[in-house]
């Protein structure tokens, strides 16, 4: 036989070149989606690192981590521009009576730091995933492990999944309708909780629901052939193996949750806040109060105040240590996931 005839031997012609085309197409697509992310990152670290990072010691910049933002002061002194923020400019002028006279510019926003807004991000994210866990767990496991398939649970599902495309804002217009009217919690932590914990909530189920159905049936009905109730192989045969993947929610939840502006724009963030979240007389108090938050207050620098050259510095600080924080989350949980996934194997 003709090696050239035989049926497996490679041909160049057409086909062969539109493989290639498409391989390069897939790759461009690729690279190019790398590449607009590194650049978006870069930019992000590079000027934000610069607010964060000082050259001298101790080589960070806690003034910007540990404070709360203040309006920006620039005057001319003895020869010389001065900045100084507000508290700072008040005692100076207490302490110089020549300075009452002094004409100064000020810029909102532009001294200070971020404290109260990472404080008001971290327990808006610790709290509402939180209740979504519990919550999307729970309907998880009743979806999976006990509701018979028919048509009211296709529909749940169906439902469940549509409302995970639902846009961000009409959350939001929920949140404030439900816990800050008709509940009379106010703009608070805990509709702020609730509002971002309904929002992630069908990305949660799903992904549980579907960490539950991997695990081998087996695991099931030798729990259930040894005597052990439904409850006690859910709980010691079932969950334990499924928990990487109801981690793997968490993350996708935690992404989300970090980052959503418009939800907590109505039902749980305030422009500006004097005292910390837990400054209050009573334990109970810290969750019927708003708080700072650095979706939210990255908002307000970039769109809400003139722009100048003092805020840049603010925005590009506060998005470099809020990437910061998500990926610590994150990275958390995926450690943890990691962990309980060479724990547990089958």
């Amino acid at each position: 036989m003709n090696p050239a005839d035989h049926p497996f031997v490679s041909r160049p012609g057409g086909a062969r070149r539109l493989e290639g085309v498409v391989f390069w197409i897939f790759r461009a697509a690729a690279y190019l989606i790398l590449a607009c992310g590194a650049a978006v990152f870069l930019d992000i670290v590079v000027k934000g690192g610069g607010t964060v990072f000082q050259a001298r010691a101790p080589f960070i910049n806690t003034t910007f981590l540990t404070e709360a933002p203040e309006s920006l002061y620039v005057f001319e002194w003895e020869g010389r521009q001065v900045r100084m923020g507000d508290r700072e400019f008040r005692a100076f002028k207490e302490a110089q009576p020549a300075a009452a006279k002094v004409k100064a510019e000020s810029y909102v926003y532009s001294a200070g730091g971020i404290f109260p807004c990472i404080a008001g991000t971290v327990l808006l994210v610790v709290g509402s995933m939180t209740i979504a866990l519990f919550l999307g767990v729970c309907a998880a496991i009743y979806l999976n492990e006990y509701a018979r398939d028919g048509k009211f649970i296709r529909f749940i599902r169906l439902a469940i999944l549509n409302l995970a495309g639902v846009p961000s804002i009409v959350f939001g217009l929920f949140g404030f309708g439900m816990f800050v009217i008709f509940f009379g919690w106010n703009v608070s932590l805990l509709a702020g909780w609730f509002t971002l914990a309904f929002m992630v909530l069908p990305v949660v189920i799903t992904a549980s629901e579907e960490a539950l159905k991997a695990v081998p049936i087996g695991f099931r009905a030798g729990s259930l052939a040894l005597g052990a109730t439904k409850w006690q192989t859910i709980w010691k045969n079932v969950l334990p193996y499924a928990l990487p993947g109801i981690l793997t929610s968490s993350i996708l939840g935690i992404a989300r949750v970090a980052g959503e502006t418009a939800p907590i724009m109505f039902t749980a963030a305030y422009v500006v806040r004097d005292k910390l979240p837990w400054e209050v007389e009573r334990a109970a108090d810290m969750l019927f109060q708003g708080v700072m938050a650095l979706p939210y207050h990255i908002y307000v620098v970039s769109s809400k105040i003139p722009q100048n050259e003092f805020t840049e510095r603010i925005q590009y600080g506060t998005a470099f240590v809020f990437l910061l924080i998500v990926a610590l989350i994150a990275t958390t949980s995926i450690l943890l996931r990691n962990r309980l996934r060479a724990r547990y194997k089958w």
